[in-house]
């Protein structure tokens, strides 16, 4: 495999990075992971839930082929340099880290298979794009957002490897400085109402469920990969998520707003990888999003495939059974000839994040029982 030629002051490092990953790099080997939890909803009586088998799972299936058919889409548009483009986000380190977490839940690890340089090369733009701690480029709309999707991106990168090899100096780096830089920004001060959580900014008062979610997986992952992450920030955040429970049973932006699916879908998911396993909340959630199920319209429908997607399969039983046949139903009959998958009626933002963004975000959303990202195990 050749190296990427770089302009600029940060050649030096990448391009060593990519020697080292291309000859250093094992494939990690992927046990079945038993399941550790009951939280399903006690009404439904679980020995009928049918659980495929390992080689079931990584059989080709209808859902396999749409993912490969999408990561050709995403691979047929990546730049020379490794990262992608966004019609009205330019070039997003959020976007390209979805991407690249995209290739990463098929199995494809940097350095090896087919995609293994392009995966080399999207890892190496993103760790090149790191500020003042922040890892950011192009970004219109919170650089939190951008951040902690490239903090999650990077984890799991490092958790996929064997821990063992050489080589990921530079992105352990990165990403230990963008966790600290994460629990920083959990610590300003804020009221009771907005503590415990993330908004836009490092320095940002107030807190929403959205970027606190991406935040929240990019803590768990960097848990796994061995970093502290003290347990007083995971109570703080579990905390603020409990306060956007809604009545209703979904979960809202804020306290006290109203609730919709990427909203629910996030609350659930970041009750269940904090360890609050099958909560009344994220339960109530669970409930909540099989009697509003996933519609093809705006305003963020990937947005709300994937935290669904996320959040149900992590709940399990019932609640994943039933999410799972209307999601993948619905993101298979919608994909295009050339892979990729196209933004619904009324999703103006969605559209301009653009193709890259939204192709990835519906191969995480059908990928979630792949097994093959540590976050999405059980």
């Amino acid at each position: 495999m050749s190296a990427i030629v770089r302009k600029g002051p940060w050649i030096a490092a990448p391009a060593v990075l990519l020697v080292v990953l291309a000859n250093s790099l094992s494939p990690q080997e992927k046990p079945s992971q038993p399941e550790k939890k009951a939280a399903d909803n006690p009404r439904v009586e679980q020995q009928k839930i049918r659980v495929p088998k390992f080689r079931e799972i990584y059989a080709e299936t209808p859902v396999t082929r749409a993912v490969d058919r999408g990561l050709q889409f995403l691979a047929s548009k990546q730049l020379e340099d490794g990262g992608w483009a966004s019609p009205g986000y330019g070039r997003n380190t959020g976007i390209v880290s979805l991407a690249t977490l995209a290739f990463l839940s098929r199995g494809h690890e940097p350095g090896r298979g087919p995609y293994g340089s392009r995966v080399e090369q999207a890892v190496v733009w993103v760790t090149s794009n790191q500020k003042s701690g922040l890892i950011i480029r192009d970004t219109s709309h919170g650089e939190l957002y951008s951040h902690g999707i490239s903090s999650l991106m990077l984890g799991e990168v490092i958790g996929m490897v064997d821990s063992k090899r050489k080589g990921l100096e530079l992105v352990h780096r990165v990403h230990r400085t963008a966790i600290n830089l994460i629990l920083r920004a959990q610590n300003v001060p804020k009221d009771r109402w907005n503590i415990g959580g993330w908004r836009y900014t490092p320095s940002s008062e107030v807190s929403d469920i959205s970027v606190s979610g991406w935040q929240l997986l990019a803590l768990r992952a960097a848990k796994d990969t061995g970093l502290p992450v003290p347990d007083k920030n995971i109570r703080q955040a579990v905390h603020f998520i409990k306060r956007c429970a809604h009545p209703s049973g979904g979960f809202s932006y804020q306290p006290g707003g109203d609730p919709n699916t990427g909203r629910t879908g996030t609350g659930i998911l970041s009750l269940e990888i904090c360890g609050e396993h099958g909560s009344p909340e994220a339960r109530r959630g669970g409930d909540w999003l099989l009697k509003h199920p996933l519609k093809w319209k705006g305003p963020f429908f990937y947005y709300g495939a994937y935290y669904a997607a996320q959040g149900m399969y992590q709940l399990g039983g019932n609640y994943w059974k039933q999410w799972q046949l209307v999601s993948e139903r619905l993101l298979l009959a919608k994909q295009s000839k050339d892979g990729s998958w196209p933004p619904p009626p009324g999703a103006t933002h969605e559209e301009q994040a653009g193709a890259i963004y939204t192709t990835a975000m519906a191969i995480l959303s059908l990928g979630v029982e792949f097994r093959y990202l540590p976050i999405y195990q059980r």
